[in-house]
């Protein structure tokens, strides 16, 4: 089987769907011989920012001189991006090698998903490769993802918000119960900034499962900038610290992954405070406020539901700060099944121009359709038939001083990464 065999082998399995439940990947873990038992695992849950929490932990860690596997998901352009070990994607030998093992041991009764065969491919390639310690996102709420038949050192659960309610529930609180499903019975749970209902509920579940809970803003807290702040958790005390990852928001993100760390050192993981330091400023994750080009600046981001748009909002104002006339000019492209007037709301006050498009997938909102849904809140619009004329056509409307924001879907993010770079997209989930 060569990789792409193997990656056109991966993405039929999407005529499965997602199917929650643990059943199936417990039984592919099984013919692959448990190989989530044989390192250390942290796991991270929330509606935002477990990518950046848990890129900033992997970080941290290799800084501290572990091997150390990190999945997660989506990818934007090379399907290996999902699986890495210390920075390094999966060869597209193991990609091949392991989903061939994979689907040769399935044998038909078992019928594993897309993201259930991904898991399984992550979890044996860092049993097969001897990591010390895998990082590990959630894909999808907590409770029946594929990632949860791991017995984490320590957990995190970053922050609650509404997105994937057809599968999730639509209140916070559902939401927050399946996202607390990934506690475990006497494993230390990270919370970042949650609130109310949410809150009580993980709280509850941490509870029954005599798990002890640290929250931010009560047991560990952070001040500053991103260029300057300091932390005090349970263990350290640090200052002067600094993260490359841009946002205000990536506070909370950089205090959730330096707890989750704190919680984790009585179990086996041992990091001290210049490899905390180290880590955060040589963090790379990409596509969250990512500068691609600088005159005009060209920003990707994947917020892709309201909480992520409010962060992407306060982001993009503090750009004016210096330039109070410089204009934000906002490629935007959303999936059918998100909330599209909720995530331009807090948008519509600092954005002045909106080319509309769309990625090239099924379940993809055509350009015409937002706009049309868009229409009443929109400033001065366009529309573009798909990415590349997209970002030709900001790139007509924009002024050296301009920003440029390619955002709302992840997929988008993908294609646009992929035409800068000149190179050839892998499939996206759809």
């Amino acid at each position: 089987m060569t990789y792409s065999d193997a990656v056109a082998s991966l993405y039929r399995l999407q005529k499965h769907g997602i199917k929650l439940g643990l059943e199936r990947m417990a039984a592919l873990s099984d013919r692959l011989g448990h190989p989530e038992r044989d390192f250390l695992c942290l796991h991270i849950a929330g509606t935002n920012g477990k990518g950046s929490t848990a890129s900033m932990t992997a970080s941290i860690l290799e800084a501290a001189g572990y091997r150390v596997g990190l999945y997660t998901s989506p990818h934007l352009v090379d399907f290996r991006e999902r699986i890495r070990i210390n920075g390094e994607m999966i060869p597209e030998l193991d990609v091949a090698k392991l989903t061939a093992k994979i689907l040769a041991e399935d044998q038909s009764d078992v019928c594993p998903t897309f993201f259930e065969c991904t898991t399984a491919m992550a979890l044996r390639y860092f049993a097969d490769r001897r990591v010390d310690v895998a990082v590990l996102e959630v894909g999808l709420g907590g409770r029946f993802d594929a990632t949860n038949i791991v017995a984490p050192a320590a957990c995190a659960i970053t922050t609650i918000a509404l997105d994937h309610q057809e599968y999730l529930g639509d209140t916070l609180s559902a939401i927050a119960f399946e996202k607390a499903g990934i506690i475990k019975a006497r494993v230390p749970v990270i919370v970042g900034s949650i609130e109310g209902d949410a809150f009580r509920m993980i709280e509850d579940v941490a509870q029954e499962r005599q798990a002890q809970l640290e929250c931010l803003g009560r047991d560990f807290a952070i001040q500053g900038t991103r260029e300057h702040f300091a932390y005090r958790g349970t263990v350290w005390e640090l200052d002067g610290l600094s993260c490359t990852l841009d946002g205000a928001h990536q506070l909370d993100n950089a205090a959730c992954a330096i707890a989750l760390l704190e919680a984790s050192s009585s179990r086996g993981l041992s990091v001290t405070e210049a490899a905390v330091r180290r880590g955060l400023q040589q963090v790379r994750w990409e596509g969250r406020l990512e500068r691609i080009e600088e005159t005009p600046l060209l920003l990707l981001d994947g917020a892709h539901n309201p909480a992520g748009a409010g962060a992407l909002a306060a982001y993009l104002q503090t750009l004016r700060v210096d330039h109070p006339r410089r204009r934000i000019i906002l490629v935007l492209g959303m999936m059918r099944d998100k909330d599209h007037s909720g995530f331009f709301a807090p948008l519509k006050s600092v954005v002045d121009h909106v080319v509309l498009t769309q990625a090239g997938l099924a379940r993809s909102s055509s350009a015409h359709d937002l706009g049309q849904e868009l229409e009443s809140v929109l400033p001065s619009w366009t529309l573009a038939a798909g990415s590349t004329e997209a970002v030709a056509m900001a790139r007509r409307l924009a002024s050296a001083d301009d920003v440029i924001c390619v955002t709302g879907s992840l997929m988008l993010l993908g294609e646009v990464k992929a035409l800068l770079r000149g190179c050839e997209l892998s499939p996206l989930q759809g």
